[in-house]
């Protein structure tokens, strides 16, 4: 039954008039007739329904369940579309939309472009004691950009948070968290727009930042755009992945410390992933970011793309205890996230994370002309 979702009309089935069972003298000829063009878009069809349906036995189950699902609730089917291109059928939930524009994968597509704003999603973790705090000098910069709707705070503190905040250009409002740090990639219904831009309290970035990583995310909705970036590799010695953080210019991860992505990827995190992945990740209070790359990974098949050197941005504050302190290589932290690495290859039954050595900078970026001449000349000074 799997195969009645698949498109009479598409490349697939590139021989619709020929009766395989009375004429197969036919097919040689028929085959032969075929351009070379016509040829690889067939194997890369069919490569792709093999590999996203019918590769192994728990995906032609869940195949055959979500097909059941959607002829039980009809009128929130998936269109022939989502099950005939990539990403396939299995990662676009019709419990999120059968739209085809509310998804990051069709806007290429579509002939179609996400949103023009974006919501900032702020993990804090500290109290608010001083007006000179990251966190307060963070939300004063992302409201100054252009392109920014609202700044959502997820108050993951002891403490409370603040009566009263600084006032900023945009609304601020204040979300209570459980001190679960999968919480940070709950589907929220006050994010608005079609792009997150999920930050870390100490985050030190300046509008002309935000502004230039928003323009480059909109080229690529599908991936992960960002500034701090980290990497994994084969460690033969001891036969199995491993976690660097190495300054190097090949990259695999964009942490979600600073990095824009689809909303709909909080969807996917929260209803796709098994909840025992979840529910490790809240254990040790750590690796959600490394899980969230994993899945976008997954999903498109691509890298993440990193902007802007900002070699200054860490996963943690030095100043900082506890979670979120920065660890040296060799630590808990560290061997937590070594460890997260292959247990989450181990569940998606390979790795999905893909290098890459492509960054993007603004035009005329740290060039020896005319400040004046550049779009965003305050890059180069904050």
């Amino acid at each position: 039954h799997s195969l009645l979702v698949i498109d009479q009309s598409h490349p697939i089935d590139f021989m619709p008039k020929v009766r395989l069972e009375l004429e197969p003298s036919v097919i040689p000829s028929t085959v032969r007739c075929l351009n070379s063009d016509k040829i690889l878009a067939f194997q890369q069809q069919t490569q792709f329904l093999w590999e996203t349906y019918f590769s192994s036995v728990e995906k032609i189950v869940q195949t055959t369940l979500e097909i059941i699902k959607d002829r039980i609730f009809h009128q929130e089917s998936r269109p022939k579309f989502f099950w005939n291109t990539l990403p396939g059928g299995l990662v676009a939930l019709p419990e999120y939309s059968t739209h085809l524009n509310d998804f990051p994968f069709y806007y290429l597509q579509q002939g179609s472009s996400p949103s023009e704003k974006f919501t900032a999603l702020i993990w804090a973790v500290s109290p608010i004691i001083s007006l000179s705090q990251p966190i307060l000098k963070l939300t004063q910069a992302v409201s100054r950009s252009q392109y920014c709707a609202k700044i959502l705070v997820l108050w993951n503190c002891e403490k409370p948070p603040p009566q009263k905040w600084p006032p900023t250009t945009v609304p601020l409002t204040v979300i209570l968290s459980s001190n679960k740090v999968s919480e940070r990639f709950l589907p929220y219904s006050a994010i608005g727009t079609d792009a997150v831009l999920s930050l870390d309290e100490y985050a030190s970035l300046s509008t002309s930042e935000v502004d230039f990583a928003f323009v480059v995310w909109r080229k690529f909705p599908d991936r992960i755009v960002g500034f701090p970036v980290r990497s994994h590799f084969w460690d033969m010695s001891k036969n199995q992945w491993s976690y660097t953080s190495k300054w190097t210019n090949e990259f695999s991860m964009v942490l979600t410390a600073a990095a824009f992505y689809h909303r709909y990827y909080h969807s996917l995190f929260s209803n796709y992933l098994p909840a025992k992945l979840r529910s490790f990740v809240d254990r040790i209070a750590n690796c959600e970011d490394i899980l969230m790359n994993f899945l976008v990974s997954a999903v498109t098949k691509l890298p993440p793309i990193k902007v802007t050197q900002k070699k200054h941005l860490r996963e943690s504050p030095p100043q900082q205890v506890g979670r979120h302190a920065w660890e040296p290589k060799g630590s808990l932290h560290f061997a937590q996230r070594q460890e997260c690495v292959n247990r989450f290859a181990a569940w998606f039954g390979y790795m999905p994370l893909v290098h890459s050595q492509f960054r993007l900078d603004p035009v005329l970026f740290k060039d020896q002309v005319s400040v004046l001449r550049k779009k965003y000349r305050q890059l180069e000074r904050d």
